[in-house]
């Protein structure tokens, strides 16, 4: 127990009325108590439009729908050095479709995960099978409360035994035998309880249905029903289902007998009305329900306990610790009452056995099972295990993808064009701006537009903006772009770099083929003209990489253009023969070392070779493409771009760091072209294990994106990433996340067409 400084509990909490709430609420009492010298506390999650006046303990609250809420949660999980986060796992609980939402938050976590399963289905839905395969994965150790919970998840989800623990649900120390009749003014009377949030699902007007009988006999019993409706019955239906059991109850002629309190009680309110019961009825009408706090309760507090056969109450009333009866049948729930009533000894009896298993699930003994489980979770919980694992759920990864999120653009952003650097997220001015990062915000704004641009007077006014500085970076005399400019508006350059060159028009190219405004179209042609004649003098493979790729995009929009053509044929040649110049059987490459932006080499020959009509450009392209994604993976399975501290020379060690965001962005890009050109659906699985790199899937389970913000943190180092948030990175990012969700929505307007055919 020393290890453990800091627990993390998630799930719902008091005043939350839900059991799940009731239990997360008691087991961090109880494991704070257990393990004094661990800071132990709790992430609620709030249902749809509710907060909660919470305790101290509750640290953090996520609101079911927001899947950046899970994503901040998991940032201030990683942020606080958390030692192990425990998870209560209901599907309703969690946004997204089956709960999936809670997955966001989990693949980002760099601590063990331990999850208590509240419901195991024996019948999922594929659905719901996906998600605990992907729960099962991301968790140390599984948490089910009964043996027969342990042998569905080893049967139907395929769990391994090794992984399981079985602990039972925590009870409170009720005093035993009954008492305080005389405090809840039923003293001399003979008390039936039933508790809980009230639902259609709990079968309590059979129950009363009983009663006639039983009070026939034993004129001087009360039934007592304890529990306000559940919030979400009570939110769409109102009060209709108590309503209709007081109903019955005066049709009856029971009504007298029969008192509905209707609060979530707290739990020393409970164990004052279970110390006082002297029967507990539970009438459940859910089969398959797995657990039940209000019959672990019961039976912890030495209650004798009818109950209809669910999967929990066989389990737990088994060895004679309790009665079942048949589902929706008064009759046996009245012979059963009566002969309790009528028979001390073996009510008695009853409740000795219950007691006796009770004892053994009592809050601390409770407690130190999840302690020991959360040492266990944390010997488990190596790197290698750890990566090895992440790398073979990859496939298996959430299919949401987060929401475009522009902020941080904006801020960098002012009226002259977006700004290089940031120091954290906040901008630097005194480094000014440059025209690469504003050619490849200007291609982003391309791509936003041309996919899922919903505030579209933002999109084009910034569009706009980027369009003017590349506009102005031209220098018309000596037919070339600037790069650098102060922050004052100074060009520090008459001519920029080939590569920056290339940018720009890669940039106007996404203008022309992909923009819905005529003059931002018409503008960036006439620009994109104007620069391609010094490209026939360049000698850097990346900007004629950078200008294949700009031509690739005109082209969608001007396919017969001859002089653009001519240009890219001979880029397209020149960057074939220095592959074909430079490659062996162990290096397919361009070069005798990879640098930076590696992955826009064999897509520029992948578009361009499509359009050339030349299947070994392209052939030799995906070969060189593929050659590169089995170097930018690490020994564990994950995506490791080469680093920008040494690069990889040919013959020597690749750098595993400086890792940077544009490397990630480059093999998307070549993927999706790749999966385009082919049809072969494993590219895409490349490009989104390159994409989940941004999220935490790397080495250094470190998440570059800040969903807070909406920016990207500048590179991964060894220890830690660079928490500087600049434009390069950040557009990097934004343009990897637009590029795979029009990836995604191609796919499924393919997949919706594909079906209307015969």
């Amino acid at each position: 127990m020393g290890t453990l400084r800091k627990i993390a509990m998630l799930g719902n909490h008091l005043p939350r009325e839900c059991g799940i709430a009731t239990f997360t609420t008691d087991l961090s009492d109880a494991v704070a108590t257990e393990a004094p010298q661990a800071d132990c506390f709790v992430l609620a999650m709030n249902d749809a439009g509710r907060r909660h006046p919470y305790p101290a303990r509750v640290r953090f609250e996520i609101a079911e729908a927001d899947l950046a809420a899970y994503r901040r949660a998991a940032d201030f999980l990683n942020v606080n050095a958390v030692d192990a986060v425990c998870v209560q796992h209901e599907y309703g609980i969690f946004g997204g479709k089956a709960g999936r939402y809670l997955l966001a938050l989990l693949s980002e976590l760099r601590m063990p995960v331990v999850t208590t399963l509240h419901t195991i289905l024996g019948e999922p839905t594929r659905l719901q099978r996906d998600v605990m395969a992907e729960l099962t994965r991301m968790s140390e150790r599984l948490v089910t409360m009964t043996p027969h919970g342990a042998s569905v998840l080893r049967d139907v989800h395929q769990v391994p035994s090794d992984k399981i623990d079985v602990i039972p649900h925590g009870i409170p120390d009720v005093p035993f035998p009954s008492q305080n009749k005389d405090r809840l003014g039923v003293e001399g009377r003979s008390v039936l309880l039933t508790f809980g949030l009230l639902s259609p699902d709990k079968g309590i007007e059979y129950v009363i249905d009983a009663l006639p009988a039983v009070l026939a006999r034993y004129p001087d019993t009360v039934y007592i029903v304890l529990g306000a409706t559940h919030p979400q019955v009570r939110e769409q239906h109102g009060e209709t289902y108590r309503l209709s059991l007081e109903h019955r109850a005066r049709r009856l002629g029971v009504d007298s007998s029969v008192v509905f309190h209707d609060r979530f009680v707290s739990q020393p309110e409970l164990i004052e009305f279970l110390s006082a019961a002297d029967v507990y009825v539970t009438s459940s009408l859910n089969p398959a329900q797995s657990t039940s706090g209000t019959l672990a309760y019961a039976v912890g507090a030495g209650k004798a306990v009818i109950s209809t056969p669910y999967l929990y109450a066989r389990e737990l009333l088994a060895d004679g610790c309790g009665i079942l009866v048949p589902w929706r049948d008064p009759d046996a729930i009245a012979t059963e009452l009566l002969d309790l009533l009528g028979n001390d000894a073996r009510r008695n009896d009853l409740r000795e056995r219950a007691a006796a298993k009770g004892r053994t699930m009592a809050w601390p003994a409770v407690a130190r099972s999840y302690v020991r489980t959360f040492e266990r979770a944390q010997a488990d919980h190596t790197k290698q295990l750890r990566t090895v694992f992440r790398a073979k759920t990859l496939a298996m990864r959430p299919a949401e993808l987060p929401e475009v999120n522009l902020a941080h653009l904006r801020l960098l952003t002012d009226h002259t064009g977006v700004m290089q650097h940031s120091e954290f997220s906040i901008p630097r001015y005194e480094d000014g701006y440059c025209l690469d990062d504003n050619a490849r915000a200007l291609l982003l704004m391309a791509l936003v537009e041309d996919g899922e641009a919903k505030d579209v007077g933002e999109i084009r006014a910034l569009a706009s903006r980027y369009l003017a500085f590349v506009r102005y970076a031209f220098n018309t005399e000596r037919e070339c772009f600037r790069n650098f400019m102060s922050y004052d508006r100074r060009w520090l350059e008459e001519c920029g770099s080939e590569d920056s060159h290339g940018r720009a028009i890669w940039a106007l190219g996404s203008v022309v083929g992909r923009s819905g405004d005529p003059g931002r179209q018409s503008l960036a042609g006439d620009l994109l003209h104007a620069a391609l004649p010094p490209m026939f003098g360049f000698t850097s493979p990346r900007a004629w990489a950078f200008g294949l790729l700009g031509i690739d995009e005109y082209v969608r929009a001007f396919g017969g253009d001859s002089k653009v053509q001519t240009v890219q044929a001979t880029l397209a040649k020149r960057l074939y023969s220095l592959l074909q110049q430079n490659s062996r059987r162990d290096w397919p490459w361009f070069e005798d070392r990879l640098t930076y932006s590696n992955a826009r080499l064999p897509q520029a020959l992948i578009a361009s070779g499509r359009w050339l009509d030349h299947p070994e450009t392209v052939a030799d392209g995906l070969r060189s493409l593929e050659w590169l994604l089995s170097v930018q993976c690490s020994e564990d399975g994950y995506f490791a771009p080469i680093g920008s501290d040494g690069f990889y020379v040919r013959g020597g060690h690749k750098a595993l760091f400086d890792q940077q965001p544009v490397e990630a962005c480059g093999t998307i890009a070549a993927c999706l072209e790749a999966e385009r050109q082919t049809a072969n659906a494993d590219w895409r699985d490349h490009a989104r294990r390159a994409f989940d790199w941004f999220l935490g899937q790397n080495v250094s389970q470190v998440s570059l994106y800040d969903s807070t913000t909406g920016g990207c943190r500048d590179g991964l180092h060894a220890d830690r990433a660079n928490e500087n948030q600049g434009a390069e990175s950040t557009r990097a990012f934004l343009l990897s996340l637009s590029e795979m969700r029009l990836a995604d929505r191609a796919s499924a307007a393919s997949s919706a067409t594909a079906g209307y055919t015969t």
